[in-house]
């Protein structure tokens, strides 16, 4: 049996080539949380968790406190225990406990990370601009990089979003399929006039036009809104999951690997979504190197449109000495591929560091 010998810490701050606009504000960097992890036979497991101020009630230096001392009590313990006592914490605290597992199930040899063959998961693109000319030649440039599902960034003011969405309707002409998400933007009322005014000519989806917790206020978008709602930061487990079915307040779901706990628990989730007769969507646009690998690796067998785990693309640098590839809209998965660290790229994005034996 393995049993793990060493884990390695990192606390990153990663910039961004450009700033990522949400409804609760732009982000410049990934503030992310890294785990390395080896067992005495040489063998290293990698975990993320990429922590976002008004998506999470984690904090990072809340979690940061949480995996050192979670971490800790890893060594001399097999990967399969450790996996036990991330596992403890993931109600409470389920990106950092996702980050400890995930390390764990990568030093396993977890199934869902392996590949046959060449896998291509294809990835949506992210449109940021805001003037119709700009817009044109961005959608141009992400069709050109052969993306076929665009996400567009709405919740800030409902009446210039809605102008904004008929903006790029015109522009992608039919070309692609549009996701709406809102990131909790509006409230209920809002949220109503937006979704009842869309047009839904090529639109896949409506993503969490409200407040996570507010179940009445999804329901009513869902009740005006002529295209199917998504739920994203409303979901964080299969009770969730069981009652936007309940509530008829999605026929989308989106998941996470960083708020499910572990890869098993996310392959859970999926099944249990398609049971309920909802469509699972997998991927985070947050999320770098190691989270975006493994998102794309479930994916792979698991979920049949676009992925959203494109956060690698956001980047300054790759963390990794062996980046992911990124092909004519996809992220490429190789036969018997892992991430390896690149070493001087972690140390340059590097705030705190420990380690333990």
């Amino acid at each position: 049996m393995a049993i793990v010998e060493r884990l390695n810490l990192y606390r990153l701050e990663v910039p961004l080539t450009v700033p990522y606009k949400l409804a609760f504000g732009p982000v410049t960097l990934f503030e992310t949380l890294l785990v390395e992890a080896q067992d005495d036979a040489g063998r290293i497991g990698l975990g993320e968790a990429t922590l976002l101020t008004g998506y999470t009630d984690e904090t990072v230096a809340g979690s940061w406190d949480l995996l050192r001392q979670l971490a800790a009590g890893f060594p001399g313990n097999s990967p399969e225990r450790c996996v036990e006592l991330a596992a403890a914490a993931a109600a409470e605290s389920p990106f950092t406990a996702t980050a400890l597992a995930t390390a764990m199930e990568m030093l396993e040899a977890s199934p869902w990370l392996r590949v046959e063959g060449t896998a291509r998961v294809p990835l949506l693109g992210v449109v940021n601009g805001t003037e119709a000319a700009a817009l044109e030649v961005e959608i141009e440039r992400l069709l050109e990089d052969g993306f076929r599902t665009l996400k567009v960034k709405v919740g800030f003011d409902a009446d210039a979003d809605a102008r904004r969405v008929r903006l790029i309707q015109k522009a992608v002409a039919g070309r692609c399929r549009l996701r709406i998400d809102a990131n909790q933007g509006y409230d209920r009322e809002q949220g109503c006039t937006f979704a009842a005014a869309l047009d839904p000519d090529g639109i896949e989806l409506f993503e969490q036009p409200c407040a996570a917790g507010d179940w009445d206020a999804a329901q009513a978008v869902a009740a005006v809104s002529p295209v199917p709602m998504m739920l994203d930061e409303s979901i964080y487990g299969i009770p969730d999951i069981e009652r936007a079915a309940r509530l008829g307040a999605a026929r989308y779901i989106k998941l996470k690997l960083m708020k499910m706990g572990s890869l098993e628990l996310l392959a859970q989730g999926i099944r249990r979504i398609r049971e309920l007769g909802m469509e699972p969507v997998l991927g985070n646009g947050v999320a770098g190197d190691v989270g975006c690998w493994m998102e794309a690796c479930v994916a792979r067998a698991l979920i049949t449109n676009a992925g959203e785990m494109n956060g690698f693309l956001k980047p300054v640098a790759h963390l990794l000495g062996n980046p992911l590839q990124f092909q004519d809209g996809a992220l490429v998965l190789d036969a018997g591929y892992a991430p390896l660290l690149d070493t001087r790229a972690v140390s340059a994005c590097t705030v705190a560091q420990v380690t333990f034996h």
